[in-house]
């Protein structure tokens, strides 16, 4: 049997997130009906990160075992002809036996688009947000969270984790135009977390709240206190690194 690596792009607009849910459409599942209808062998498909629904992916990363000796180029060819066009498999390779694409990764990356100015073309894909922001302050409170914290203020009342602690390597604000674009990458990100953390630095940057305020939220571990979650539609898993 086969362990089979993915790198998958996908457009999560009309999608209810990556895992598998009874009567939603989820990335997940289409993966998996695709590779039945190509091999008749149902599998798991295991992927790096559980989006959200509405968040996209150009990087995200999974993996699934397979009898059927099929050549890779033909499996990745065959996939992406029955695969729904806003899910594409970028690139397909057989991977060494212990390769699990969740647990296997050290780290992800995560970026969330705004947009300041009316954009036709891309709009769905970043947060039309017109009004001037602070990007001093708001790249001063992504250093506060280098490093090892608990996010629990910053992550859905609703998540199953085990803990809340993450490790965040790098964060930083950033104009390419037309975008403003928060990177951030982590070796773990919980549920809701990037779209929380962008919506109270935005506050920050709209100068609603302090960096004290900022510290103060982070260190309270309560989820109420980070009332400011961005849309969806501006975020998308760029990269997973193993």
């Amino acid at each position: 049997m086969r362990n089979i690596k993915i790198i998958i792009e996908y457009d999560g607009a009309k999608f209810s997130g990556w895992q598998y849910q009874k009567n939603a459409r989820t990335v997940q599942d289409e993966i998996q009906r695709s590779i039945f209808a190509i091999t008749q062998e149902t599998v798991r498909v295991n992927g790096a990160g559980r989006t959200d629904a509405g968040v996209h992916a150009r990087g995200q990363v999974g993996n699934f075992r397979i009898e059927k000796p099929i050549a890779d180029f033909e499996l990745q060819k065959g996939l992406n002809a029955v695969l729904p066009h806003d899910v594409r498999i970028r690139s397909l390779e057989q991977a060494p036996d212990e390769f699990h694409a969740r647990f296997s990764a050290k780290e992800r990356r995560y970026r969330y688009y705004l947009n300041p100015g009316s954009l036709a073309i891309g709009r769905q894909y970043s947060w039309f947000y017109p009004h001037p922001l602070d990007l001093g302050i708001m790249n001063e409170s992504a250093k506060i969270i280098l490093g090892d914290h608990s996010f629990q203020a910053f992550c859905s009342a609703a998540a199953e984790v085990n803990h809340y602690l993450c490790r965040v390597n790098h964060a930083e604000w950033f104009v390419r135009e037309p975008h403003i674009i928060f990177d951030i990458r982590a070796n773990r990100f919980l549920h809701n977390m990037v779209r929380s953390l962008t919506g109270t630095m935005i506050e920050l940057g709209r100068g609603r709240l302090s960096l004290n305020d900022f510290q103060s939220i982070l260190e309270s571990r309560i989820r109420k206190l980070a009332k400011y979650t961005a849309p969806a539609a501006g975020l998308i898993l760029e990269e997973v690194v193993f």
